[in-house]
Protein backbone atom coordinates (compact mmCIF):
# COMPACT_ATOMS: atom_id res chain seq x y z
CA UNK A 1 0.00 0.00 0.00
CA UNK A 2 1.35 3.42 -0.96
CA UNK A 3 0.02 6.68 0.52
CA UNK A 4 0.76 10.08 -1.01
CA UNK A 5 -0.51 13.62 -0.66
CA UNK A 6 -2.99 13.41 -3.51
CA UNK A 7 -3.08 9.72 -4.27
CA UNK A 8 -3.97 6.47 -2.49
CA UNK A 9 -3.40 3.10 -4.13
CA UNK A 10 -5.03 0.16 -2.40
CA UNK A 11 -4.45 -2.97 -4.52
CA UNK A 12 -5.58 -5.32 -1.74
CA UNK A 13 -8.86 -3.48 -1.37
CA UNK A 14 -9.37 -3.41 -5.13
CA UNK A 15 -8.63 -7.14 -5.33
CA UNK A 16 -11.13 -7.79 -2.53
CA UNK A 17 -13.77 -5.75 -4.29
CA UNK A 18 -13.07 -7.63 -7.51
CA UNK A 19 -13.50 -11.02 -5.81
CA UNK A 20 -16.64 -9.80 -4.07
CA UNK A 21 -18.00 -8.59 -7.39
CA UNK A 22 -17.48 -11.99 -9.01
CA UNK A 23 -19.16 -13.78 -6.09
CA UNK A 24 -22.04 -11.30 -6.12
CA UNK A 25 -22.46 -11.83 -9.86
CA UNK A 26 -22.62 -15.61 -9.45
CA UNK A 27 -25.19 -15.27 -6.67
CA UNK A 28 -27.16 -12.83 -8.77
CA UNK A 29 -27.37 -15.40 -11.55
CA UNK A 30 -27.88 -18.57 -9.49
CA UNK A 31 -30.37 -17.38 -6.86
CA UNK A 32 -33.17 -16.16 -9.17
CA UNK A 33 -32.71 -19.01 -11.70
CA UNK A 34 -35.23 -21.43 -10.06
CA UNK A 35 -37.83 -18.66 -9.87
CA UNK A 36 -37.30 -17.72 -13.52
CA UNK A 37 -37.57 -21.36 -14.62
CA UNK A 38 -40.78 -21.73 -12.60
CA UNK A 39 -42.39 -19.10 -14.81
CA UNK A 40 -41.59 -20.95 -18.03
CA UNK A 41 -44.65 -23.23 -17.89
CA UNK A 42 -46.33 -22.58 -21.21
CA UNK A 43 -49.90 -23.21 -20.03
CA UNK A 44 -49.72 -20.20 -17.69
CA UNK A 45 -47.10 -18.15 -19.52
CA UNK A 46 -47.78 -14.53 -20.46
CA UNK A 47 -44.94 -14.69 -23.00
CA UNK A 48 -46.70 -17.45 -24.98
CA UNK A 49 -49.78 -15.49 -26.12
CA UNK A 50 -52.67 -17.22 -27.84
CA UNK A 51 -54.78 -14.13 -28.59
CA UNK A 52 -54.50 -10.45 -29.52
CA UNK A 53 -54.90 -9.05 -26.00
CA UNK A 54 -52.25 -11.40 -24.65
CA UNK A 55 -50.03 -10.52 -27.62
CA UNK A 56 -50.17 -6.82 -26.69
CA UNK A 57 -49.33 -7.65 -23.07
CA UNK A 58 -46.43 -9.90 -24.07
CA UNK A 59 -45.03 -7.21 -26.36
CA UNK A 60 -45.31 -4.66 -23.56
CA UNK A 61 -43.46 -7.06 -21.23
CA UNK A 62 -40.58 -7.49 -23.69
CA UNK A 63 -40.34 -3.75 -24.34
CA UNK A 64 -40.29 -2.99 -20.60
CA UNK A 65 -37.64 -5.69 -20.08
CA UNK A 66 -35.49 -4.16 -22.82
CA UNK A 67 -35.87 -0.70 -21.25
CA UNK A 68 -34.97 -2.03 -17.80
CA UNK A 69 -31.89 -3.81 -19.16
CA UNK A 70 -30.79 -0.67 -21.02
CA UNK A 71 -31.09 1.45 -17.85
CA UNK A 72 -29.27 -1.18 -15.76
CA UNK A 73 -26.39 -1.57 -18.23
CA UNK A 74 -25.98 2.18 -18.65
CA UNK A 75 -26.01 2.71 -14.87
CA UNK A 76 -23.43 -0.03 -14.35
CA UNK A 77 -21.18 1.56 -17.01
CA UNK A 78 -21.36 4.91 -15.23
CA UNK A 79 -20.60 3.19 -11.92
CA UNK A 80 -17.60 1.40 -13.45
CA UNK A 81 -16.28 4.68 -14.87
CA UNK A 82 -16.66 6.33 -11.47
CA UNK A 83 -14.63 3.59 -9.75
CA UNK A 84 -11.86 3.76 -12.35
CA UNK A 85 -11.22 7.47 -11.85
CA UNK A 86 -8.22 8.40 -9.71
CA UNK A 87 -8.53 11.18 -7.21
CA UNK A 88 -6.28 13.56 -9.11
CA UNK A 89 -8.21 12.84 -12.32
CA UNK A 90 -11.46 13.46 -10.48
CA UNK A 91 -10.30 16.90 -9.43
CA UNK A 92 -9.14 17.72 -12.96
CA UNK A 93 -12.28 16.47 -14.66
CA UNK A 94 -14.96 17.38 -12.14
CA UNK A 95 -17.04 19.21 -14.73
CA UNK A 96 -16.91 16.33 -17.19
CA UNK A 97 -17.94 13.83 -14.55
CA UNK A 98 -20.82 16.08 -13.58
CA UNK A 99 -22.06 15.81 -17.17
CA UNK A 100 -21.80 12.00 -17.16
CA UNK A 101 -23.22 11.30 -13.73
CA UNK A 102 -25.72 14.12 -13.17
CA UNK A 103 -26.55 14.73 -16.84
CA UNK A 104 -26.62 11.39 -18.61
CA UNK A 105 -27.16 9.50 -15.35
CA UNK A 106 -30.53 11.25 -15.02
CA UNK A 107 -31.42 12.13 -18.61
CA UNK A 108 -31.07 8.62 -20.04
CA UNK A 109 -33.21 6.77 -17.43
CA UNK A 110 -35.87 9.49 -17.44
CA UNK A 111 -36.06 9.39 -21.24
CA UNK A 112 -36.42 5.61 -21.30
CA UNK A 113 -39.00 5.59 -18.49
CA UNK A 114 -40.98 8.36 -20.20
CA UNK A 115 -41.04 6.40 -23.46
CA UNK A 116 -42.15 3.26 -21.61
CA UNK A 117 -44.94 5.20 -19.90
CA UNK A 118 -46.28 6.50 -23.22
CA UNK A 119 -46.06 3.05 -24.80
CA UNK A 120 -47.83 1.48 -21.81
CA UNK A 121 -50.69 3.98 -22.11
CA UNK A 122 -51.06 3.18 -25.81
CA UNK A 123 -51.20 -0.57 -25.10
CA UNK A 124 -53.72 0.00 -22.30
CA UNK A 125 -55.96 1.88 -24.73
CA UNK A 126 -55.82 -1.04 -27.18
CA UNK A 127 -56.98 -3.46 -24.48
CA UNK A 128 -60.22 -1.59 -23.83
CA UNK A 129 -63.38 -3.63 -24.63
CA UNK A 130 -64.68 -1.67 -27.62
CA UNK A 131 -67.79 -2.48 -29.61
CA UNK A 132 -67.41 -5.18 -32.26
CA UNK A 133 -69.99 -6.73 -34.62
CA UNK A 134 -68.90 -10.28 -33.77
CA UNK A 135 -68.62 -9.75 -30.03
CA UNK A 136 -69.81 -12.53 -27.71
CA UNK A 137 -70.82 -11.85 -24.11
CA UNK A 138 -70.40 -14.30 -21.25
CA UNK A 139 -70.51 -13.93 -17.47
CA UNK A 140 -68.07 -15.17 -14.83
CA UNK A 141 -69.24 -15.39 -11.21
CA UNK A 142 -66.62 -16.28 -8.61
CA UNK A 143 -67.07 -17.76 -5.18
CA UNK A 144 -65.05 -19.85 -2.72
CA UNK A 145 -64.10 -22.11 -4.46
CA UNK A 146 -65.58 -22.27 -7.95
CA UNK A 147 -66.22 -20.25 -11.09
CA UNK A 148 -69.70 -20.28 -12.59
CA UNK A 149 -70.12 -19.14 -16.21
CA UNK A 150 -73.22 -17.98 -18.06
CA UNK A 151 -73.87 -17.25 -21.76
CA UNK A 152 -75.92 -14.44 -23.28
CA UNK A 153 -76.40 -16.50 -26.48
CA UNK A 154 -77.64 -19.51 -24.49
CA UNK A 155 -79.90 -18.17 -21.73
CA UNK A 156 -80.49 -20.39 -18.73
CA UNK A 157 -77.39 -22.49 -19.33
CA UNK A 158 -74.40 -22.33 -16.99
CA UNK A 159 -71.15 -24.21 -16.59
CA UNK A 160 -68.86 -24.59 -13.60
CA UNK A 161 -65.10 -24.50 -13.91
CA UNK A 162 -65.23 -24.51 -17.73
CA UNK A 163 -65.85 -21.42 -19.86
CA UNK A 164 -66.84 -21.99 -23.48
CA UNK A 165 -65.99 -19.34 -26.08
CA UNK A 166 -65.73 -19.23 -29.89
CA UNK A 167 -62.22 -19.08 -31.35
CA UNK A 168 -61.38 -16.09 -33.51
CA UNK A 169 -64.06 -13.83 -32.03
CA UNK A 170 -63.79 -11.16 -29.31
CA UNK A 171 -65.45 -12.20 -26.06
CA UNK A 172 -66.49 -9.81 -23.29
CA UNK A 173 -66.36 -11.51 -19.90
CA UNK A 174 -68.58 -9.83 -17.30
CA UNK A 175 -66.77 -10.63 -14.05
CA UNK A 176 -68.21 -10.44 -10.54
CA UNK A 177 -68.09 -12.23 -7.18
CA UNK A 178 -70.64 -13.34 -4.60
CA UNK A 179 -68.36 -13.33 -1.51
CA UNK A 180 -64.82 -11.86 -1.55
CA UNK A 181 -62.54 -10.36 -4.17
CA UNK A 182 -61.16 -12.92 -6.63
CA UNK A 183 -59.04 -12.52 -9.75
CA UNK A 184 -59.97 -13.73 -13.24
CA UNK A 185 -56.78 -14.49 -15.15
CA UNK A 186 -56.14 -16.52 -18.31
CA UNK A 187 -52.48 -15.62 -18.97
CA UNK A 188 -52.40 -16.79 -22.60
CA UNK A 189 -55.55 -14.87 -23.55
CA UNK A 190 -55.58 -11.61 -21.56
CA UNK A 191 -54.50 -9.83 -18.42
CA UNK A 192 -55.93 -10.21 -14.93
CA UNK A 193 -59.09 -8.47 -13.77
CA UNK A 194 -60.61 -8.55 -10.28
CA UNK A 195 -63.99 -10.06 -9.48
CA UNK A 196 -65.54 -7.67 -6.93
CA UNK A 197 -68.77 -8.34 -4.98
CA UNK A 198 -71.62 -6.11 -6.14
CA UNK A 199 -69.67 -4.83 -9.15
CA UNK A 200 -69.21 -6.04 -12.74
CA UNK A 201 -65.86 -5.64 -14.51
CA UNK A 202 -65.60 -6.38 -18.23
CA UNK A 203 -62.54 -8.08 -19.71
CA UNK A 204 -62.04 -8.57 -23.46
CA UNK A 205 -60.47 -11.92 -24.35
CA UNK A 206 -59.96 -13.73 -27.64
CA UNK A 207 -58.32 -16.98 -28.72
CA UNK A 208 -56.73 -17.30 -32.14
CA UNK A 209 -57.08 -21.08 -32.27
CA UNK A 210 -59.44 -23.67 -30.79
CA UNK A 211 -58.14 -25.40 -27.67
CA UNK A 212 -58.10 -25.36 -23.88
CA UNK A 213 -56.47 -22.49 -21.97
CA UNK A 214 -55.72 -22.60 -18.25
CA UNK A 215 -57.16 -19.95 -15.95
CA UNK A 216 -56.38 -19.16 -12.32
CA UNK A 217 -57.67 -16.91 -9.57
CA UNK A 218 -54.86 -14.36 -9.51
CA UNK A 219 -55.95 -12.68 -6.27
CA UNK A 220 -55.52 -13.93 -2.72
CA UNK A 221 -59.01 -14.73 -1.48
CA UNK A 222 -58.43 -17.01 1.48
CA UNK A 223 -56.86 -20.36 2.26
CA UNK A 224 -57.23 -22.60 -0.78
CA UNK A 225 -57.20 -19.91 -3.45
CA UNK A 226 -54.22 -21.54 -5.19
CA UNK A 227 -56.51 -24.37 -6.31
CA UNK A 228 -59.18 -21.94 -7.50
CA UNK A 229 -58.68 -22.75 -11.16
CA UNK A 230 -60.77 -23.02 -14.30
CA UNK A 231 -60.41 -23.71 -18.03
CA UNK A 232 -61.37 -21.69 -21.08
CA UNK A 233 -62.32 -23.88 -24.04
CA UNK A 234 -62.23 -22.17 -27.43
CA UNK A 235 -64.37 -23.88 -30.08
CA UNK A 236 -64.22 -23.75 -33.84
CA UNK A 237 -67.30 -22.49 -35.67
CA UNK A 238 -69.01 -25.90 -35.74
CA UNK A 239 -68.20 -26.63 -32.12
CA UNK A 240 -69.50 -23.24 -30.95
CA UNK A 241 -72.77 -23.74 -32.86
CA UNK A 242 -73.14 -27.17 -31.33
CA UNK A 243 -72.57 -25.73 -27.85
CA UNK A 244 -75.20 -23.02 -28.34
CA UNK A 245 -77.69 -25.58 -29.60
CA UNK A 246 -76.91 -27.96 -26.74
CA UNK A 247 -75.75 -30.75 -29.02
CA UNK A 248 -72.07 -30.71 -28.11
Amino acid sequence: MRVGADRVDQPLVVLGLDLFGHRFLRLGVLVPTPFLLAGCEKTLSTVHPAGPAAQHIATLWWVMLAGAVAIFVFTMLLLALAFRKRRDEERAEQGREGLWLAGLGLAFPLTVLGALLVYGLVIGERLMPRDHPDRVTVSAEARQWEWRFGYADRPGHATTGLLHIPAGQPVDVEITSVDVIHGFWVPRLAGKLDAIPGHVNILRIEAWEPGDYAGVSGEFSGAGYREHRFTVRAHDAAGWTAFLEGTE
